[in-house]
C-alpha cells in the first residue's frame, strides 16, 4: 500500500524546499527557452530574473552537433535587498569586486571671472598622459590671459589637484560676458539653458550664476548640479541643454495574486531523465497535489504610488493602485493574515474561472496512458476509460475505472472499483485499503483490506482479502489460483473440470498474517540450509586442523569467517522464530469461523484450507459450504454471503 502519510510529509518537505530555492539550472534549444523554463520554476516573471550562461548552445550544421543552451538563474534582488546587501558588504572585511579602471589623459581648463584668470589641471588616470606646462600656457593665451605667474602655473600643473587657482589677469570688457537664457518646457517638467560664449575680455559663467538664473525663472526642483559643474568646464554654446528635470508621478501598482502553484497558463515543468539517462514519459506530473494547510497563493497588496514634482516645485498627484478580491473557490480559506489562500483538504489545486480551488476528486477523461502519465493523487481518482499496460494509479481515496485494468498497478487507501475487468497477465498488482469490486479478475494479483467482490469470475489469480471473497453473478466462477480470506470465500462454481488446474481456497486466517508467516517460514528454511552448509565447511576445516595440527593462513581466515557468519545466522534465526511464535499466537487467538461456499457446485481438485486443516476435494458437491468443526472440515448446506457483500459500493451492483 502507498504510505500517504509519508507522501504528505514528503510533499510538505518539498514545499519548504521550493520556498528556499534561490537558484535553478535549466536548458533549452534557445536562450529564451531556457530562460522561460527558469521563470516557470522560480515562479517569477522573466524581468525579475538574473541569469548566467553556463554553456552556450548552437544549432549545429544541418542538425548535427546541435547543443542546448544551459543557464543558471536566480531572482533579481529587490531595491531594498540591494541596499541591505550593500550595507552588509560595507561593514565587513570581505573582498569586494574591483571596478575596471581605464586609462585617461589629464586635462586643463581656464575660467575667467571678475577676480582674474583661473587655471585647473586634472591628473591623468592609470597610464594616461599628464598635462604639460606648455599645454597650460597655450590654454591661458587662447583666453587672452596676461600677467601670467608661470611659477604658479608650473605648481598647478605638477600638483594637478583639480581645483581652480588664480594665475593671471585679463583686460575686462563687460559687454562681452557670457550670458545664459532659461526656458521651462514639457508642462514644467524640464528646464533648458542655452549659453552664449563670451567675447574677448568677457567672463565665463559661474555655477552660482546659473543656479540664480534658474531660480529667477522659478526653477527650484530637479536641478542637475553635478551635470552643471562639469558642463561649465566643457560648455556647449548656443545649444539648449537640460539643466533641471521634474519627477513624474508614479501611479500605485494594482494588487495582484502571486500563485504558489503552476497555473494553466504556465509552462509545465520539464521531464527529467532517470539515472540510466532514459526519459520515463509515464512520469509527466500532470496533477498538482497539495496537502491540508498548504499555502496556495498570496495577495500582494496595492501600492500607494509616488507623488511627482515639476521643476517649478509643483506637486503631481499619484493614483493609488486598485485593490482586488482574493479568488476563493472550493475547499480553501484565508489565513490569519487575510491575504494567503490555504488548502482545507488534501487534493488537486486548480485555477478554474479565476477561482482557486482544491478538488478531492481527479477525473481522467479517457485512458491512463502516455498522455496522462502515471497518477498519484491525494484524493479520489475517476477514470472514464482504461488503465493501459505499464502505468500506475495511486490514490489516497478511491479509484474508479469505468473501463478495464490491464498490466498496471493500482493502489488506493479506499475502494478500487473496476466496472469491466482486471486482466493483468501475471504482471501488475491491485491493492485496496478497503474493498475491490470488478466484473472479473484474470491472471492478477489482488490485495484488499476488506473484501473482493466480483460478478463474473476469478481465473488463475492470487487474491487476498481481510474479510471475504465473493463471486456473485450468473457466471460467478472461481477457476485456478490461490484465494485467501479471513472469513469467507463464496462463488457459484469453484474449480475446473479440466485436470491440472489447481484451485486453492484458504480461509480462517488473516491473509496478511498468513503471508508474513509463510515468508518467515521460507526465510527460516533458507537460513537452516545455509547453517547446514557452514557446518559441513567447518567440519572439513576441522579435519584439516586435526591432521596438520595447524591451518594455513587463508584457511584460518575462512574458519573465522564461518564462525562469525554462524553466530550471525543463529541470532537471525532466533529473531525469526520469535516473530513466527508471535504470529502463530495471533493466528491461534483469532476465533474466525472461516467457510468456503459454492451455491451451484464445487468440483474435484479444489483444495480447501480452513485455518491449518487441509481438505482435497475428491468428489463433486452441490450447493455446499465447507466449515471447520473439531479440527475437521465438514460439508454442510450452502450458506448465503453476508448482506455487506451483496450491497457493493454506491452506484455499483454485484449482479
Amino acid at each position: 500500500m502507498v504510505d500517504f502519510v509519508q507522501l504528505q510529509a514528503f510533499m510538505k518537505r518539498r514545499l519548504d524546499q521550493d520556498r528556499a530555492i534561490h537558484t535553478v539550472d535549466t536548458e533549452g534549444p534557445t536562450l529564451e527557452g531556457a530562460l522561460a523554463e527558469a521563470a516557470t520554476l522560480l515562479n517569477l516573471p522573466i524581468k525579475r530574473i538574473e541569469y548566467e550562461i553556463t554553456e552556450k548552445g548552437g544549432p549545429g550544421f544541418l542538425g548535427v552537433g546541435k547543443k542546448d543552451w544551459k543557464i543558471r538563474s536566480y531572482p533579481r534582488l529587490l531595491a531594498q535587498q540591494q541596499v541591505a546587501v550593500t550595507s552588509v558588504l560595507a561593514n565587513t572585511d570581505t573582498e569586494t569586486a574591483t571596478p575596471v579602471i581605464v586609462d585617461k589623459n589629464g586635462d586643463v581648463f581656464v575660467h575667467l571671472d571678475d577676480d582674474g584668470a583661473n587655471l585647473k589641471v586634472i591628473a591623468p588616470v592609470m597610464k594616461g598622459k599628464r598635462v604639460t606646462k606648455g599645454e597650460a600656457m597655450r590654454a591661458l593665451s587662447a583666453k587672452g590671459v596676461i600677467e601670467i605667474d608661470e611659477d604658479l602655473v608650473s605648481t598647478v600643473v605638477n600638483e594637478a589637484k583639480g581645483v581652480y587657482v588664480r594665475v593671471g589677469s585679463f583686460i575686462r570688457k563687460y559687454t562681452n560676458d557670457s550670458i545664459v537664457s532659461v526656458s521651462v518646457t514639457d508642462q514644467d517638467m524640464k528646464a533648458l539653458i542655452t549659453l552664449m560664449p563670451p567675447g574677448p575680455g568677457g567672463i565665463d559663467l559661474a555655477f552660482e550664476t546659473i543656479i540664480n538664473v534658474l531660480k529667477d525663472n522659478r526653477v527650484v526642483y530637479g536641478i542637475k548640479e553635478d551635470f552643471l559643474q562639469n558642463f561649465l568646464d566643457r560648455p556647449s554654446y548656443r545649444v539648449p541643454v537640460v539643466a533641471a528635470e521634474g519627477t513624474p508621478a508614479v501611479n500605485g501598482r494594482d494588487a495582484y495574486i502571486e500563485y504558489l502553484f503552476k497555473t494553466t497558463t504556465q509552462k509545465r515543468a520539464p521531464i527529467h531523465e532517470g539515472a540510466d539517462g532514459r526519459v520515463d514519459f509515464r512520469e509527466i506530473n500532470t496533477i498538482q497535489n497539495v496537502v491540508k494547510d498548504q499555502p496556495l497563493a498570496k495577495k500582494i497588496p496595492p501600492e500607494e504610488g509616488a507623488v511627482g514634482r515639476t521643476v517649478t516645485g509643483g506637486y503631481l498627484p499619484a493614483k493609488p493602485g486598485n485593490d482586488i478580491e482574493i479568488p476563493l473557490g472550493n475547499n480553501v480559506h484565508l489565513g490569519e493574515d487575510r491575504a494567503t489562500v490555504i488548502s482545507d483538504i488534501n487534493g488537486q489545486v486548480m485555477l478554474t474561472s479565476g477561482l482557486i480551488s482544491v478538488e478531492p476528486v481527479y477525473t481522467v477523461q479517457g485512458n491512463v496512458n502516455l498522455k496522462t502519465g502515471n497518477i498519484i493523487f491525494l484524493g479520489t481518482v475517476i477514470i472514464t476509460g482504461n488503465v493501459e499496460d505499464g502505468f500506475s494509479v495511486k490514490a489516497q481515496g478511491n479509484i474508479e475505472v469505468k473501463g478495464s485494468v490491464e498490466m498496471a498497478d493500482l493502489e488506493a487507501e479506499g475502494d478500487i472499483i473496476v466496472q469491466k475487468g482486471i486482466t493483468s497477465r501475471n504482471t501488475g498488482t491491485v491493492k485496496a485499503g478497503k474493498s475491490v469490486y470488478a466484473r472479473f479478475i484474470e491472471n492478477a494479483v489482488i490485495e484488499a483490506g476488506n473484501m473482493v467482490i466480483v460478478s463474473d469470475g476469478i481465473i488463475n489469480s492470487r487474491v487476498d482479502a481481510f474479510k471475504r471473497i465473493v463471486c456473485k453473478g450468473k457466471r460467478a466462477t472461481i477457476v485456478g489460483g490461490h484465494l485467501r480470506a479471513a472469513e469467507e470465500i463464496n462463488a457459484k462454481v469453484i474449480g475446473s473440470a479440466v485436470s491440472g488446474t489447481e484451485t486453492i481456497c484458504e480461509v480462517g486466517v488473516d491473509p496478511k498474517s498468513k503471508k508474513e508467516f509463510d515468508t518467515l517460514i521460507a526465510h527460516k528454511g533458507i537460513i537452516e540450509k545455509e547453517i547446514d552448509v557452514i557446518k559441513l565447511d567447518f567440519q572439513t576445516l576441522n579435519n584439516i586442523l586435526q591432521q596438520r595440527k595447524s591451518l594455513p593462513e587463508d584457511k584460518e581466515i575462512q574458519m573465522q569467517e564461518l564462525m562469525e557468519r554462524h553466530r550471525t545466522l543463529l541470532a537471525e534465526m532466533k529473531e525469526i522464530e520469535e516473530k513466527i511464535g508471535t504470529i502463530q499466537e495471533l493466528i491461534n487467538g483469532v476465533k474466525i469461523r472461516g467457510r468456503v461456499s459454492a451455491s451451484d457446485k464445487i468440483l474435484p481438485g479444489v483444495k480447501v484450507i480452513i485455518r491449518d486443516v487441509v481438505e482435497n476435494v475428491k468428489n463433486e458437491y452441490r450447493a455446499t459450504t465447507f466449515i471447520l468443526e473439531n479440527d475437521l472440515i465438514r460439508v454442510t448446506k450452502y450458506e448465503e454471503p453476508d448482506e455487506e457483500a451483496k450491497r457493493g459500493p454506491d452506484g455499483y451492483t454485484t449482479n
